[in-house]
C-alpha cells in the first residue's frame, strides 16, 4: 500500500496511490489523515489494504496522481529523530578534520531529535537564505513507527515500523560548528526537512525491506548531474530495529515518529573513501562528504555548497525502473 498526502489544513488530507504512481483514491472517508491512521492503525490498516486493491483493479473512482501537488505525508509529526546508520559517513567527516572515530560508534549509533513541526513537500523549493550558510542536501531513508514501548527490543521496534519513505535531510554545514561548540547540538543548522511524496508499507516492499534495511539503489543528481548512486542496503552499520530501540532507551515512541537513517554512505570496493560518479565510483549522498574525500585526497575542498538556482533529486527505482516512493525534486531558492 502507498500512501500520501493532499494539503489540506496543517495536517493534510490522506489518499490511496497506485502502485505506479499514476493514479489516487480519497481515503479521508475512512480516516481523514495520515496522523489518524497510526494512531489506529489495527482499525484502518486493512481498510485502507482493501482501498488500494480496488484501485489497482479500477473499480472505484481515482484521480490523477501529481507528485508535484503532494504535501508531506506527515506534514508535522509527534517527533523527528535522525540516526547515523552508515558509520562510513561519520568516519570520513571525522578523518576530514583529523580526529579518530571512538569504537563505540559501531556499537552505539549517534541520533539528533530535529524539529518535527514543520515538515514539507517533495516538490517545495529549498530555501537557502544566505549561501554563506553552506546550503547541503542529505539524501535518507526514513520510516514511520506506531507505538513503540520503553525499552522494547530491536525485534519488537522492527515490528513497528507502519511506512518507509525517504527525506532530504537538509543541512546548513557553516552553521553546524558553532551550534556543537554551545554542547548542546543542531537548532539553527537544521532547517525543515522535505520527505518523499509517498509513503510504502513494508509488506509493499517486499524483499526489498528486510531486517529494517531498504536494499535499493539511491539515486541522487544535482544539476541533471549523476551525484550518487548508492546502495542503501549495503555498509548500514545499523537497522533500523536497532535506531528505534535505541530511541526508546528510556522512553515510549508515539504512533507517528519518524525516524531517518542518516545520510547513505558507500566505500569503494577496495575500500577507499568513495569516488564520484564521473570517476566510476557510486558518489556520494551529500555535497559534504565528496567535500570529505576531497580535503582527504588533495588537501583541499573543491566542491561548493549549494547555491540559488542548483536543483537536488533524490529517487528511488525498482528493478524495473519505477519509481518507489516518487522523487525529491528542489529548487534553492532564496528567502
Amino acid at each position: 500500500m502507498k500512501l500520501a498526502s493532499l494539503p489540506q489544513g496543517r495536517d493534510g488530507r490522506l489518499i490511496v496511490v497506485s502502485n505506479d504512481l499514476a493514479w489516487y483514491a480519497d481515503a479521508d472517508h475512512i480516516v481523514p489523515t495520515m496522523q489518524s491512521l497510526l494512531d489506529s492503525w489495527d482499525r484502518y490498516a486493512p481498510l485502507l489494504e482493501a482501498l488500494a486493491i480496488e484501485l489497482e483493479h479500477g473499480a472505484i473512482p481515482r484521480k490523477r496522481f501529481h507528485e508535484r501537488e503532494a504535501a508531506a505525508p506527515l506534514p508535522r509529526a509527534y517527533q523527528w529523530a535522525d540516526g547515523s546508520a552508515y558509520v562510513n559517513h561519520v568516519e570520513l567527516v571525522r578523518k576530514a578534520r583529523g580526529a579518530e572515530l571512538p569504537e563505540s560508534f559501531w556499537s552505539d549509533p549517534l541520533m539528533y531529535q530535529g524539529g518535527s513541526d514543520d515538515l514539507r513537500g517533495a516538490r517545495e523549493p529549498l530555501v537557502l537564505p544566505d549561501e554563506a550558510w553552506g546550503g547541503d542536501f542529505e539524501a535518507e531513508v526514513v520510516v514511520v513507527t506506531g507505538d513503540v514501548d520503553r525499552g522494547a527490543s530491536a525485534e519488537a521496534a522492527l515490528d513497528a515500523i507502519r511506512l518507509v519513505g525517504l527525506v532530504n535531510d537538509v543541512s546548513l554545514r557553516n552553521l553546524i560548528p558553532g551550534e556543537l561548540a554551545k554542547g548542546f547540538g543542531f537548532v539553527q543548522s537544521k532547517p525543515a526537512s522535505h520527505f518523499s511524496p509517498v509513503f510504502v508499507t513494508p509488506n509493499t516492499l517486499g524483499a526489498a525491506f528486510q531486517g529494517g534495511k531498504l536494499n535499493h539503489r539511491l539515486s541522487i543528481d544535482l544539476n541533471s548531474q549523476a551525484f550518487g548512486r548508492l546502495q542503501a542496503g549495503e555498509e548500514c552499520t545499523f537497522d533500523f530495529g536497532v535506531l528505534i530501540a535505541h530511541l526508546a532507551k528510556t522512553r515510549r515512541v508515539a504512533a507517528g515518529s519518524i525516524i531517518g537513517s542518516g545520510t547513505v554512505s558507500n566505500r569503494d570496493p577496495d575500500g577507499s573513501p568513495g569516488r564520484p560518479v564521473g570517476e566510476g565510483g557510486r558518489g556520494y549522498a551529500c555535497i559534504a562528504e565528496q567535500r570529505m574525500v576531497e580535503q582527504i585526497l588533495h588537501g583541499e575542498a573543491r566542491t561548493p555548497f549549494l547555491r540559488h538556482g542548483d536543483v537536488v533529486r533524490i529517487e528511488v527505482r525498482d528493478a524495473a525502473g519505477h519509481s518507489v516512493f516518487g522523487a525529491i525534486e528542489q529548487t534553492v531558492v532564496p528567502a
